[in-house]
């Protein structure tokens, strides 16, 4: 059988398991999905939560937290989701995925959701559950605090105390949309608790934890930067102490991987006594890069790029199983270079890739196009900008060969597909499409021009290509 073929049969079985799964959920509602029960993201520095990352998050009541320490992710407010989806019904929240659903043939995430491995197989426990009672996630995301060394370009204060601090001193910037102002943390309840204060939402997770970690499939320490808080330097230590009785654990921590010596040395000590003692079945590093070199520490500012790729590689070299993921939060300023971090991501592929790990590859690309801030995304290049995105793609596609007796170190299909979707989504027209893009590019230079202010950074000097363009963009007038 050839591998062509071979493929098409594996794609042919994968899309019969969502038409079943489709069915399934159909047959309680069309509304109907597992995630959520099964999965949530929980934002301990602002006391929000949400299941699935397409609805907003909303406030989790003291009232409720004090009863209940699982209200962190069995709120009233959720329960009344489900009461809705286990009585046929849509939630507005999840309006994303009826907008697929309506306007194509495709599967949309609440299909993908319920397939995932830590949802299907409770299928028949939530279809015949009570929509009262509570339910024990078992996919959880967790951010201990917005404790942060970066102020990335596109970040905002609910997330890093270094952008908090800034706009605590100078405002918002002079954008039409006031970028971090305090007043949509305010209007939306999310104003992070200082770091130094009492928290009754990490009080409450603490109190929770061991019963949640019980039914646990994957955990996922979020920040912030999670290396800065304790508490995540608390959970390897318990994970060390206390194997998961499922022995079926995906563990994971985002980091910049900037912080001190000392605490990534200690970060890797535990993650490789986690390893060598066999206390999870899969442990994967997520951090994030978007560009190469100067170009990358002016998006991530605080980043020392250098030091940046060397732990990188101490992390993959103290660990035979470890998977790095980078989350590349492509946006107007990764174009320039992206074609490097590309190829420095295949190179680590090529050195740490083998059987041995828990993916033969090594690394993963996850190019994931930002939306917002708008003044920051593709959209606001021009167009000739297109063909360097589109020279991104061939590229991934160019080193997506498999290698090594045909395990797949290079990139694969996920990877290739997902900076096609960024081509596609730059090129895309859309009704004021225009008028959008003049606003956005008139942001972008009051943004940038405020960001040297601040910060010390000469953007022409950092971004040459894009020097011409940010002048004209200073020149726009709305």
């Amino acid at each position: 059988m050839s591998d062509a073929v071979k493929e098409k049969n594996e794609l042919s079985i994968e899309n019969e398991h969502f038409v079943k799964t489709k069915k399934k959920l159909d047959n309680i509602g069309k509304g109907m999905c597992l995630a959520k029960w099964t999965q949530t993201t929980i934002q301990l520095q602002t006391g929000h939560t949400h299941s699935c990352h397409h609805p907003k998050t909303h406030k989790v009541p003291l009232k409720e937290l004090d009863r209940n320490p699982s209200a962190l992710h069995n709120t009233k407010f959720k329960k009344q989701r489900r009461k809705e989806m286990l009585n046929g019904a849509r939630p507005k929240e999840c309006d994303y995925c009826w907008n697929v659903e309506d306007t194509s043939d495709r599967f949309s995430d609440r299909v993908f959701k319920s397939q995932e491995s830590w949802s299907l197989p409770h299928f028949d426990e939530i279809a015949n559950s009570d929509w009262r009672e509570d339910f024990n996630p078992r996919y959880v995301e967790v951010a201990f605090s917005n404790a942060c060394n970066f102020k990335c370009s596109y970040c905002a204060p609910a997330y890093s105390t270094k952008w908090f601090e800034e706009i605590e001193t100078h405002g918002a910037y002079p954008t039409t949309d006031e970028f971090n102002s305090f007043k949509y943390n305010q209007l939306e309840d999310k104003m992070p608790i200082p770091v130094r204060d009492a928290n009754p939402y990490k009080d409450a997770f603490w109190k929770w934890w061991p019963e949640l970690y019980q039914d646990l499939h994957t955990f996922r320490i979020t920040g912030g930067e999670p290396l800065l808080a304790p508490d995540t330097f608390k959970v390897l230590d318990y994970i060390i102490d206390h194997p998961n009785p499922n022995k079926n654990l995906q563990f994971a921590v985002n980091t910049n991987l900037g912080g001190p010596k000392q605490l990534i040395d200690k970060f890797i000590e535990k993650i490789k006594r986690i390893e060598d003692e066999e206390r999870v079945r899969e442990l994967i590093v997520f951090t994030s890069v978007e560009s190469w070199g100067n170009q990358a520490e002016y998006i991530r500012h605080g980043m020392d790029f250098n030091y940046f790729w060397d732990n990188v590689n101490r992390i993959l070299e103290s660990s035979s199983k470890v998977n790095v993921t980078n989350m590349a939060t492509y946006n107007a300023l990764s174009v320039p270079n992206y074609h490097k971090l590309i190829k420095g991501m295949y190179d680590l592929k090529i050195k740490f890739g083998s059987s041995e790990r828990y993916w033969k590859s090594a690394v993963f690309l996850d190019s994931s196009y930002l939306r917002y801030p708008t003044h920051q995304t593709v959209q606001v290049l021009p167009d000739e900008w297109n063909q360097y995105i589109l020279k991104h793609a061939q590229l991934v596609d160019y080193y997506g060969v498999p290698l090594f007796d045909h395990n797949y170190i290079g990139y694969s299909d996920i990877e290739i597909q997902k900076i096609k979707r960024i081509y596609d989504w730059k090129i895309a027209d859309w009704d004021g499409k225009a008028k959008q893009v003049k606003e956005q590019r008139y942001n972008f230079g009051k943004f940038f021009k405020e960001h040297d202010k601040r910060r010390g950074t000469d953007f022409c000097k950092t971004f040459p290509e894009l020097a011409d363009f940010y002048r004209k963009c200073l020149e726009i007038r709305l």
